[in-house]
């Protein structure tokens, strides 16, 4: 589990703003969304917590840490368009992640016993996506909701504390799709995963996330465009929490609470606390 903190974070490309005064906190075990219009940055903010871009000003802490600027196994991420290797097998799309873990240089595993332990690995996650009996073929004979089943996998294999997930549904038809939401619901619930995702379904963002957070630029003329960027506009609680779901042993709460011990309102199971952005 890892928390996540965005400390009045900018980002610029020359004289093009895209983000400013991004400050928000992820905790540890939350499913985030992030919303907003086309070009205000949401993949550019996921960009910069997997490392690929740096914050012009501003810091991001993991942990009180600030965020390491290479990508490393702490941090998996699953793109729109399949992020599996066409050459390689789907058993050994997912043992790669393994072997990208534990042998950064070689990014291949010595030694039988170790191998096996990581093909039997893979083979029981496969089995949790629904890919069991597909192990020796190619991503290339799989359906696209397979694929993206593969790319989940093999990011999970890497046992990462943060899923980083860019619209990684939005090319899928909609029966694959709402089936690839249920399996992603039942990995993060049995697993301690902090999932950051980039979406533009609102459907699936409140369907899926512990939070919904909106980026907007708060002045959008075309002659402000370059001069003023994104920043967080809405922070939207999805309640009840979805952890309350988890399989774990929970107690109950008492009857009329909320697990956050708030007392619970009647007729509003789906209420939304909505938090505005000074």
């Amino acid at each position: 589990m890892s928390a996540i903190r965005f400390d009045d974070v900018w980002k610029e490309y020359g004289d093009h703003i895209v983000l400013e005064r991004v400050t928000m906190e992820v905790e540890p075990r939350a499913f985030i969304a992030l919303v907003g219009p086309s070009g205000c940055g949401k993949t550019t903010l996921l960009r910069m917590l997997l490392g690929e871009e740096q914050p012009s000003r501003g810091q991001i802490l993991v942990d009180g840490k600030p965020l390491l600027a290479e990508p490393d196994a702490d941090r998996g991420v699953v793109f729109q368009r399949y992020s599996v290797f066409p050459h390689l097998t789907v058993l050994q799309n997912v043992m790669l992640g393994r072997e990208f873990r534990d042998a950064k240089f070689s990014a291949r595993l010595f030694g039988a016993a170790r191998r096996a332990a990581a093909a039997d690995e893979a083979m029981k996650l496969l089995a949790e996506v629904g890919l069991a009996g597909q192990e020796s073929k190619y991503p290339s004979a799989l359906s696209g909701g397979m694929q993206q089943r593969l790319a989940l996998a093999q990011a999970i294999m890497r046992g990462p504390k943060i899923l980083l997930l860019d619209e990684p549904f939005g090319a899928l038809d909609p029966g694959i799709r709402a089936d690839i939401h249920v399996l992603m619901k039942r990995l993060w619930n049995e697993t301690h995963l902090t999932v950051v995702m980039v979406t533009h379904d609102l459907s699936e963002a409140f369907g899926l996330a512990t939070r919904v957070i909106a980026l907007e630029r708060s002045r959008n003329r075309p002659e402000e465009r370059e001069r003023y960027g994104a920043t967080v506009s809405r922070d939207l609680e999805i309640f009840p929490r979805r952890r309350a779901e988890l399989r774990s042993s929970v107690q109950p709460a008492p009857a009329g609470t909320t697990r956050s011990g708030k007392e619970h309102q009647p007729g509003r199971p789906g209420a939304l606390v909505l938090k505005e952005q000074p």
